[in-house]
């Protein structure tokens, strides 16, 4: 099975486009300094949990964490990527879903994706929006058949969400988990593969969860620094008892405690 097409030089000025477009959206996107960008070496599996919309656009982002040299891919429903066939540049390829037949296209695109020790495939295995509090996390059975049949693989656990802290526009929070060797897939069964990962995407969303909850900004690296501020006329009376005062004016909502 070849590669799916991609083309590098769209996929880094997507990923500045997507800066920006995060930065315009977002206070900011913020990675939990205890669980840090994990990359080791070989073909890297990321599993996502599916919070919203902005899912793909912060994987864009975060894939400059991951080290250069990388090649990035993910899958896509086929039905979504036919209206935007333009992302197919971006390493992103159709799925059929609820299909026998899309599920083992899917394993042989993903297997021939992994076959290369410089690809990343970012992955969703939830396979629909989920709640970010919604337990136990659980998976498709996709991500378990590939790994079954995969060797020399390492999977990172990534949680991701957004909630809102002190200011108008929400934080993009982030955590890594530690990575999963699958020296030889068929070791276990695609079943317990699928059990261990959830495990371990669940305790790394219940630690991102942990750190969310302390709206401690001190807990978490800036990756994009986006928009602060109430905006309109809150901003301009800030603004003017800032002069008054003499003291230089910040657009951070700040919180006395």
């Amino acid at each position: 099975m070849t590669l799916p097409r991609r083309s590098e030089w769209f996929f880094r000025g997507f990923r500045k486009y997507a800066r920006r477009y995060v930065a315009k959206h977002f206070h900011a996107l913020r990675i939990d300094r205890d669980g840090p960008p994990v990359a080791p070496a070989g073909p890297l599996v990321v599993a996502m949990n599916h919070a919203s919309w902005w899912d793909p656009m912060t994987a864009v982002v975060l894939s400059e964490s991951l080290g250069s040299g990388r090649a990035h891919y993910a899958p896509m429903d086929e039905q979504g990527l036919n209206q935007y066939r333009v992302l197919e540049w971006l390493g992103i390829f159709g799925v059929e879903l609820e299909t026998a037949r899309g599920g083992i296209a899917f394993l042989r695109r993903a297997s021939a994706v992994l076959a290369r020790p410089e690809s990343v495939l970012w992955i969703t295995p939830q396979g629909r929006f989920v709640d970010v509090r919604e337990r136990p996390t659980r998976f498709k059975e996709g991500l378990g058949r590939l790994l079954r049949r995969s060797a020399g693989v390492s999977v990172v656990p990534l949680a991701i969400e957004y909630p809102f802290w002190n200011d108008r526009r929400p934080e993009l929070l982030v955590r890594f988990g530690a990575a999963i060797a699958v020296e030889d897939g068929a070791s276990r069964s695609a079943e317990d593969w699928t059990g261990r990962i959830e495990a371990a995407l669940e305790a790394t969303q219940d630690a991102l969860a942990e750190s969310g909850r302390s709206r401690d900004a001190s807990r978490f690296e800036v990756l994009v620094d986006g928009s602060a501020g109430v905006g309109g006329v809150y901003d301009l009376g800030r603004r003017l008892r800032s002069a008054v005062r003499g003291e230089a004016f910040s657009k951070e909502h700040r919180i006395r405690t």
